[in-house]
């Protein structure tokens, strides 16, 4: 009982922190996630009772908890994006998504099973949880709130780009999988995975996230003229959204990542200025907000207890690389012939952020089949977090500031 109170104050702690802390460090080089991560780590280095952080030791919890922040991150993303879908428009995060992230997922694959020996199941699945850009931890260099107006092109590009490349990095995880399940993979097993895993999976997510979008959007816009709902239960609706979304296209077979921003891209085409959408981005964001800052403790206790004990510094170095080196010139490379030139092209190419995702990938393919070393591999996934948490939150503010100057300037 002693311990179930304690951790009851500390939750609230935590709340009150995550309503607090975004507004106090708006103007300085520090990110609220850096201070979770760092206050997970110092409370499991008292002498309490606290809930076992490892998610080595907890794989379920650790897999429908991450997995549930993630679907509310992509409600929320979507239904902030105030520019029209179009191929045109959407080019940046498009071009990300299916060049950027897939030639990352494939170099980083080789360097790792090429130079620091690890089995290509596991270098693959590795490559494909790191790749994409996190929509929970991504929000300091995303666009504002619902018609708020701060929607230039590199927040633009880099809130979509979360919104996609979740479900989008599914398809190569499964491989990962599907190779460790089999001593050698045959032709008919990668023409299933082409199929099933990739084109199949990939046009439901997109056709049921459609689906749900249209429908939730009678609902929500068509009905009220008719039944009343109240200011209050809006945010309700962004649950149901998420919820019935993700849930409908998994029972589908298809990517309920993908299927959720979508359906709130949908949500958010129709009646683009709507009260509706501020109420639900706010209800969302303090879900996923509240979400980030109990998994933030979590992990920085899974650090405190020892989550980076098997990295070895072939791991360190692949981490490394692949935040400082890997992501930032593959993006630089790939982005040419968008019109993203400069600070901008820089800032989209070097601004992956790794998070709460990869964490859920990891998971997720840990459960579904057999993979060489598994302590190894969430040792590297939370070294590279970790890099990314820090890293990136320390640069988030001052150059997106600069990037701010710069368009004023011009």
């Amino acid at each position: 009982m002693e311990s179930y109170n304690l951790v009851l104050v500390i939750v609230a702690v935590a709340i009150l922190a995550v309503a607090w802390l975004p507004s106090l460090l708006k103007e300085y080089p520090l990110s609220y996630p850096i201070l979770f991560v760092i206050g997970g780590w110092l409370l499991y280095q008292l002498p309490v009772s606290l809930p076992d952080p490892s998610p080595l030791a907890n794989p379920k919890f650790t897999t429908h908890l991450t997995e549930l922040c993630v679907i509310i991150a992509l409600t929320g993303t979507g239904l902030k994006i105030d520019r029209r879908f179009s191929l045109r428009g959407w080019r940046l995060p498009i071009r990300l998504v299916w060049l950027t992230m897939v030639v990352t997922i494939a170099v980083f694959s080789v360097v790792a099973w090429g130079w620091a020996g690890w089995p290509m199941a596991s270098a693959l699945l590795l490559a494909a949880s790191l790749a994409p850009t996190d929509p929970v931890l991504a929000g300091d260099v995303q666009v504002g709130d619902p018609n708020e107006g701060q929607e230039d092109s590199v927040r633009f590009a880099l809130t979509a780009e979360a919104g996609l490349n979740d479900g989008m990095a599914f398809p190569f995880v499964y491989m990962a999988i599907m190779l460790a399940q089999t001593v050698s993979a045959s032709t008919a097993d990668f023409t299933h995975w082409a199929l099933y895993d990739l084109a199949f999976r990939v046009g439901v997510g997109i056709l049921g996230g459609w689906l749900s979008g249209q429908l939730l959007s009678y609902l929500i816009f068509g009905l009220p003229q008719r039944i009343s709902i109240k200011t209050t239960a809006y945010g309700f609706v962004a649950l149901a959204v998420t919820l019935i979304s993700y849930g409908l296209t998994e029972l589908a077979h298809g990517y309920g990542f993908l299927a959720v921003f979508i359906a709130a891209i949908t949500i958010r085409s129709r009646e683009r200025t709507h009260e509706y959408h501020t109420y639900m981005h706010a209800f969302s964001d303090q879900i996923e907000r509240l979400l980030i800052a109990l998994l933030l403790l979590l992990f920085g206790g899974a650090i405190a207890k020892g989550m980076l004990a098997a990295l070895t510094w072939q791991d360190a170095l692949l981490g490394l690389l692949l935040v400082l080196i890997i992501r930032p010139l593959v993006g630089w490379v790939t982005l040419g012939g968008t019109g993203a030139r400069g600070l901008k092209r820089w800032i989209i190419a070097g601004f992956g952020i790794r998070g709460i995702g990869s964490l859920f990938y990891i998971a997720y393919a840990l459960q579904h089949a057999s993979f060489a070393d598994p302590a190894r591999i969430w040792s590297l996934t939370g070294w590279t977090i970790v890099l990314s948490v820090f890293l990136h939150g320390m640069l988030s503010t001052p150059v997106m500031k600069r990037l701010d100057r710069q368009r004023v300037i011009s």
